[in-house]
């Protein structure tokens, strides 16, 4: 694009055009469905409405997301984050319940802290194997991925586990100054990665792994740590993601808790932009992303669909969107314009 490109179709041409214009479209139709659909009132002393309740519900999908954006970025991919939703949830449960005071903060932070840590660490193994053992990471992932509800099995017993515990349920359904715990915790992560990877050299060389993993190596770039680095931050997050949802049910469900939510944040990351073959990836772009799937399944609920057809209209949305952003396709269509356009003014010739 030059200086002289007019401004529409440098506005379309932005990779977040269709993304954020696939979010609108579907936010009208909400509103169309349901005029109180964009109203957000106050209840108890806390924001409520649809669109809280939207954001509520993303938020362990934004975490999930964020993690799997910056593994993707080093050309990788993690199929565990669901396996890792499910063990964390799983962690924290048991030892509440097994806990003489359930409802003591002190037992909810060592409870988060041992599932966040277990996570970290099986975030490590999955770098491990991809990184120093050098397995791809769509089938090293894959080990955790298979074995990882059985691990959570175990430690529930292969029972639901449910506790009750006041401090614990405030990750998922609390609320702190009007909002969400769980937006607020995922938008301070959401900046804390946006500052790293964008106000440091840490975004630079990441996608200089991703881009070209062998004249990074030679550049400088300690690749293998950063990759190690990304799933461990990866599984992380997951394990944050999976206290919140375990929070919001106060229960650990090892089958169910984190089911295919690998899938909703890869399809987050690729509509939003960022490419499966690595290098530069955009944080905002995954925003968008979580928002249209979230935005999606609610809209799927609020028409009375059943919930398991939802997946196909994920499948359409993401091929829509994906088209819109292909190369090829612009491409083809900028070269119709272009033959279009001769052929417009020689019938306007014709006609005068």
């Amino acid at each position: 694009m030059t200086a002289t490109t007019p401004t529409w179709r440098r506005v379309t041409q932005h990779r977040l055009f269709w993304p954020l214009a696939a979010l609108a479209a579907l936010l009208v139709a909400n509103t169309i469905n349901r005029p109180s659909f964009l109203s957000i009132g106050v209840r108890d002393g806390h924001l409520e409405g649809s669109l809280v309740l939207l954001l509520k519900n993303g938020a362990p999908l934004l975490l999930v997301a964020l993690g799997m954006t910056l593994v993707i970025a080093t050309r990788g991919i993690d199929l565990s984050v669901g396996a890792v939703v499910a063990i964390s949830g799983a962690v924290a449960l048991t030892f509440i319940a097994s806990s003489p005071d359930p409802g003591s903060v002190t037992t909810v932070l060592v409870a988060m802290g041992l599932a966040l840590v277990l996570s970290f660490v099986l975030g490590l193994w999955n770098g491990f194997l991809v990184a120093v053992v050098g397995i791809q990471p769509i089938i090293a992932t894959l080990v955790l991925m298979m074995a990882g509800r059985g691990i959570a099995m175990l430690i529930t017993g292969g029972q639901i586990t449910t506790v009750t515990s006041a401090p614990f349920k405030t990750l998922g359904s609390g609320f702190w100054l009007g909002l969400p715990v769980a937006v607020l915790v995922a938008g301070a992560v959401f900046a804390a990665v946006a500052v790293l990877t964008r106000r440091t050299a840490l975004g630079m060389l990441i996608e200089s792994v991703g881009i070209n993993p062998a004249a990074s190596r030679l550049a400088g770039v300690r690749s293998r740590s950063i990759i190690w680095t990304v799933y461990a931050v990866c599984s992380l997050f997951a394990g944050l993601a999976g206290l919140m949802i375990s929070s919001g049910t106060m229960a650990a469900d090892a089958n169910n808790a984190g089911l295919f939510i690998e899938l909703d944040a890869i399809l987050a990351v690729v509509i939003g932009g960022t490419s499966l073959a690595g290098g530069k990836f955009s944080l905002s772009g995954t925003l968008v992303g979580v928002l249209i799937i979230q935005t999606l399944t609610f809209t799927v609920t609020l028409l009375g669909i059943s919930p398991s057809v939802t997946p196909l209209f994920k499948a359409v949305v993401v091929i829509a969107v994906c088209l819109a952003q292909s190369p090829v396709v612009r491409d083809k269509l900028a070269a119709r314009r272009r033959r279009a356009a001769p052929n417009a003014a020689v019938a306007a010739e014709v006609g005068a």
